[in-house]
């Protein structure tokens, strides 16, 4: 009987190690897939865009219509500024939300919120952009830096929200106990005690919800609507680096088709600083935190 046994439990013990074998290269398989998918359409980009990329297209305006050369500079700073709008309108929404939903809120009322932040994460980005354009474009009958501002910073509270609330609940529970127990309300617990504590996950959340508006296009166009010339005021309509590409992309110019891709390659660099700096922010934090 026990020779039996012994037999049954090795040939499960071969398949199962045979199944998780199978697996784990069937899985690196698709990771490098998309590696692959990936280095060919930067590769691709670059060879089609790095020989636009100089120092003229980070200084000068983009020149009139058929005319070469010219750069991007407008678009580039019409970039940081929007992004810096939407930080102003969704970081404090989504973290307050997040903390909510974490300390606050009861079951009933806090899953309601967080189907909804799903449903916002899933939602096309150009109707954040009808949205905007129907709150902020029509009362004040002008496209403007505003505007554009406005629907990437909404479109970034379900993501802020989210990953908030998850980081917020990581914090051990020990932490709010000290605080309480030594008579501190538990708004000041929240604020002088979690918050602090979940600041690394919270920065992570908030630059990789930055860096997926950085790319949209739809949204600013029912917003921003573009500029060619320098922006001097917020409420006047801005240049973007994505509406730049876009712009160029589908006219009938060659030098314009060359400046897209530099565009383009200059956003994933942005792009990819961003999640880098949150990436080395995260680190930073974690061996502060740990004396290393």
């Amino acid at each position: 009987m026990k020779e039996i046994i012994y037999a049954s439990f090795e040939r499960t013990r071969r398949q199962r190690a045979i199944w998780d074998k199978a697996m784990v290269y069937i899985l690196s398989l698709c990771a490098i897939g998309i590696l692959f998918i990936l280095f060919n359409i930067l590769i691709h980009l670059f060879i089609q865009g790095i020989s636009s990329v100089n120092l003229d297209f980070f200084t000068h305006l983009p020149k009139a219509v058929g005319e070469k050369g010219g750069g991007m500079a407008n678009a580039i700073v019409g970039t940081f500024t929007l992004l810096v709008l939407a930080v102003c309108v969704g970081v404090p929404i989504g973290l307050g939300t997040g903390v909510y939903l974490s300390e606050y809120a009861d079951l009933k009322f806090a899953q309601i919120i967080r189907f909804m932040s799903d449903v916002m994460n899933g939602i096309p980005s150009i109707v954040y952009g009808i949205f905007a354009y129907t709150v902020c474009v029509l009362p004040m009958k002008s496209f403007s830096a505003l505007s554009g501002g406005f629907a990437l910073g909404i479109m970034m509270i379900p993501m802020i929200a989210r990953t908030s609330e998850q980081f917020v609940r990581m914090v051990p529970a020990t932490l709010r106990e000290a605080g309480l127990a030594l008579g501190v309300p538990k708004w000041r617990v929240t604020l002088d005690i979690v918050i602090p504590a979940a600041l690394a996950g919270i920065t992570t959340g908030v630059m990789v919800a930055l860096a997926r508006v950085a790319g949209e296009t739809a949204p600013l166009l029912f917003t921003a609507f573009g500029n060619s010339y320098w922006q001097h005021s917020l409420t006047q309509p801005i240049a973007a680096l994505p509406l730049q590409v876009f712009t160029y992309a589908i006219s009938p110019f060659d030098d314009w088709h060359r400046q897209a891709w530099a565009g383009a390659i200059v956003l994933i660099l942005m792009v990819f600083l961003i999640n880098g700096w949150a990436q080395f922010y995260v680190m930073s934090r974690s061996r502060w935190s740990s004396g290393k």
